[in-house]
């Protein structure tokens, strides 16, 4: 197989690179990211000798029609996006721009270049929120009610796809995942967040509604349901995927504190961002029952491991931490300055 993997040198789409190459090396991957602030080809390094890599966007059809012809490409897997909610409130504009109209632009070369599947990366962001107390979960057939820039962006991305298996036949798969943690995470992300301040002794930002939940699961249990998707997944079809657990940001700081045997005095308060969605949680009895997919990292297991992946790794995420634009105590109704912007 010939494969194209778009944000490749991001977080989930380098894991994803070197998921791919490890269980199916006989198969070509073309690696293409626009090396946004998120993206670094350092993820890449210990399989650049195994990838072709192109520094582009995926809104750049000229290019991407290119790579995807001379490479002869038969699967592209799209994780280009911009993906940070805190961002997305004070630039939204640029969430759009790359989600919406850059998904559309590479949905259009994979259609003229007659790409014989994409598949698309989403989020449980797209359906809006549960209450805390809510007994139900998020299921294929939600609707979609999203609530804040990132995920409405996702959301537009997620039409464009579906509209393009539906109008042109393009053969279209889409993966809606929770909360992704693990290595390589860029450090603006509450677990590494949390973890490079913990390690530096600085106060942990822990928001006013700390009882707020996400479901989480690890990045390679992530990478082998997309491998389930593509190679036994039904084309036009859309799979959850997630783990049934959750914990909330102040249970994320407790577990940080508790592995580096730092006290809980550490946590500060701060004030929530607008729009900051209550709890999401992902019904992934689909792709269980249909395509035989089940997670393997034990939660706590495998958040104690990342944290322990920042502790020996402070010369990957040191140069990292000032590259954020976002300002967290930035919020306004207001259009930001440029000092809130970075």
């Amino acid at each position: 197989m010939r494969l194209l993997v778009t944000g490749a040198a991001g977080f989930i789409g380098s894991h994803f690179t070197r998921y791919w190459l490890r269980e199916h090396p006989q198969d070509t991957v073309v690696a293409l990211d626009a090396l946004t602030y998120r993206g670094t080809e350092t993820n890449l390094t210990d399989v650049r000798s195994q990838i072709t890599f192109v520094h582009a966007d995926i809104a750049d059809s000229v290019t991407v029609e290119r790579v995807l012809t001379e490479h002869s490409i038969e699967v592209v897997v799209n994780f280009a996006a911009e993906s940070h909610n805190s961002l997305a409130v004070l630039d939204p504009a640029r969430f759009f721009r790359t989600n919406v109209l850059g998904t559309q632009s590479l949905l259009e070369s994979c259609r003229r270049a007659g790409v014989q599947r994409v598949h698309h990366i989403s989020t449980c962001e797209v359906y809006g929120d549960l209450a805390l107390d809510a007994e139900t979960a998020f299921t294929e057939e939600s609707p979609y009610l999203p609530r804040t820039p990132y995920n409405a962006s996702k959301a537009g991305a997620d039409h464009a796809v579906r509209s393009y298996y539906e109008t042109f036949g393009l053969p279209i798969t889409i993966t809606n995942c929770a909360n992704n943690y693990g290595p390589n995470q860029f450090p603006e992300n509450v677990i590494p967040l949390f973890t490079t301040r913990a390690l530096d002794g600085e106060p942990l930002p822990v928001y006013a509604s700390k009882h707020n939940r996400r479901e989480w699961i690890h990045v390679e249990d992530h990478c082998s349901a997309i491998e389930a998707v593509l190679t036994r997944g039904t084309i036009g079809q859309t799979y959850h995927v997630g783990t049934g657990l959750e914990a909330s940001v102040e249970q994320i700081a407790d577990l940080v504190l508790d592995e580096l045997g730092l006290p809980s005095t550490l946590k500060t308060t701060v004030p929530d961002r607008p729009g900051h969605d209550r709890r999401y949680l992902l019904d992934s009895t689909k792709i269980r029952r249909d395509l035989s997919w089940h997670p393997k990292t034990p939660f706590e297991t495998g958040i104690r491991n990342t944290i322990r992946w920042y502790k020996a790794n402070r010369p990957w995420w040191q140069p990292l931490r000032d590259r954020s634009p976002v300002n967290e105590s930035a919020w306004t109704i207001n259009p930001p300055s440029r000092a809130q912007l970075g």
